[in-house]
This record gives structure tokens, C-alpha cells and sequence, in this order.
């Protein structure tokens, strides 16, 4: 079934996630990795084996509203980023992680940059890959047309939205077997294409990104930022001139995780195993 996974409980909330044991005793810090637009955890799929490999518990939950979680009304849920924050926080809680490492991609990723900067004792290092975090970011056309009342009801409820996003984000073909898992929501239920609707239309990007601009100016735990130089939507060129020790990872596009696992897990994992001095 492509729904491997495991689900918890928190609150009225069903969150899926995928995660990965360490293959050994470790006390390393758990690590939380968070998915981008119109993506899901299963996005981290050859990452996850990678930190298992070196002793970490991770974990790559599917976003309230997105792949296999719970998919609420928006009258009960209002897909907002203080609203994930809040939700984040207690997933978090439930696991009953003292302090995580969070690792954020994408469109909706920055929340966990968020989370990390609004609770920097919670957080050892924090990880980034092609998010909105400078303050002239934009959301592309491709995913702002799908927040236009009427066009967007529409085009949010065709499965293919997928396939033209993930593959329009890299220029990669991305396997059937893989699209499968991540066009299965949209052919179970339209709730899924109605909470994606509503997150496009809520990301508050504008709020967003100065939070995460000016936060990140004076974050002073362990960063690693690494930028999929192929992204057509975040450049490349405004992230490298806002934070020099970024990076550049050469032929991948806006889902480094999907593109080119292997580049990721070259830069992440030594990121992840260094001693916090």
C-alpha cells in the first residue's frame, strides 16, 4: 500500500508521518522534516533510511490538510501559519521530544523555520532547502492561480496538479509508482483539494518571510541552508546575497528531496552529525 506510514493522535487531529529508527543506541536528536506545496512527507522518503543509518529517530509527518493526515473543514481548522505553528508544536509535544533538529522545505516548510525561531531552547539545529525566507519572495503562478476563488476551486481538485507541480519545480520526471503516492489523496477525497484551496490562500507570505528574514539575522545555533540552484520560483541569486554560506546544490530545482536525495543527504547528514560546540 503506498499509505505505509504510521499515524498518532493529537487532539482532534490524525497526523501520517513517516519515519525512521536509528539502526543503533544513539542519543542524537530526534529530527523533524517538513515538506513543502503540494508535496508530503513521502518527499523524504531516501533521506529518512540515510539519518536512521547514522542513529537518528526522524520523522517526516504529512501536514494537516495534505497527503495522508487529517483534512478538517475551514470553519474548524484555519489552515493559517500561526494555526500550523500551534499544531506543530503539539505534535511535537505528543512525541515528547525535549529538542529536535527541524529540517523545512518549501511553500509551508517555513513554519518549521518559524517554530524553530520562536522556540530556539527546543531547537539544536535548524536545516533549510529552497523556503520562502527572504521578504521578496513570491508564490509562483503555478500554485497562486490555484488560490483564485472559482479557477483555483477547480484546479485544486485535479489529481495532475501534482505531477505538473513536483516535475514544474525541477524540470525531473518523477516516477509512476512515486506520483501514485502523491496524487492517492486527491483521488480518495476533495477535502484534500479544498485544504490546499485554503492554505494557498492563507500562507501570509508578506508576514511570513519578514519574520523569518529578520529571525534568522539573529539565530545562533547551527544553520545549514542549501538551495536546488534549478529552483524556478525562489532564486537562488536573493538567497545567496542575503546568506553567503548557503549551499548551492547544482542540477536540482525547488524539491531538493525529490530531485536529488543523494545531494541532500551529502550536506545533511554531516550538518546533522556535527558536535554542537
Amino acid at each position: 500500500m503506498p499509505e505505509t506510514g504510521k499515524r498518532i493522535e493529537v487532539g482532534a487531529l490524525n497526523w501520517f508521518y513517516r519515519d525512521a529508527e536509528p539502526t543503533s543506541s544513539s542519543d542524537r536528536t530526534p529530527v523533524i522534516l517538513l515538506h513543502g506545496l503540494v508535496s508530503q512527507g513521502y518527499s523524504w522518503r531516501n533521506v529518512l533510511p540515510a539519518l536512521g543509518a547514522e542513529g537518528f529517530r526522524a520523522i517526516a509527518p504529512d501536514w494537516i490538510g495534505c497527503g495522508y493526515s487529517s483534512m478538517p473543514d475551514r470553519r474548524d481548522f484555519a489552515y493559517q501559519p500561526e494555526t500550523y505553528l500551534s499544531v506543530l508544536e503539539d505534535l511535537i509535544a505528543a512525541f515528547e521530544f525535549e529538542q529536535v533538529s527541524i529540517v523545512a522545505q518549501g511553500f509551508l516548510g517555513s513554519v518549521g523555520i518559524q517554530y524553530a525561531l520562536r522556540h530556539p531552547d527546543q531547537v539544536e539545529r535548524l536545516a533549510i532547502f529552497n523556503c520562502p525566507i527572504f521578504q521578496t519572495a513570491k508564490l509562483p503562478w503555478k500554485l497562486k492561480q490555484m488560490s483564485i476563488p472559482l479557477v483555483g476551486d477547480m484546479m485544486t481538485q485535479d489529481p495532475l496538479l501534482v505531477d505538473r507541480t513536483l516535475e514544474g519545480g525541477g524540470g525531473y520526471r518523477i516516477e509512476d509508482a512515486d506520483l501514485d503516492v502523491y496524487r492517492r489523496p486527491w483521488l480518495k477525497t476533495s477535502d484534500v483539494g479544498r485544504a490546499l484551496f485554503a492554505i494557498l490562500q492563507n500562507l501570509q507570505l508578506k508576514q511570513v518571510t519578514a519574520e523569518i528574514e529578520t529571525g534568522l539575522k539573529d539565530w545562533k545555533k547551527p544553520l545549514l541552508i542549501g538551495w536546488g540552484a534549478r529552483d524556478p520560483w525562489l532564486a537562488i541569486e536573493t538567497a545567496k546575497s542575503l546568506y553567503p554560506t548557503l549551499v548551492e546544490l547544482d542540477e536540482v530545482g525547488h524539491y531538493p528531496q525529490e530531485d536529488w536525495h543523494e545531494k541532500v543527504n551529502e550536506i545533511l547528514v554531516p550538518f546533522l552529525r556535527q558536535k554542537v560546540v
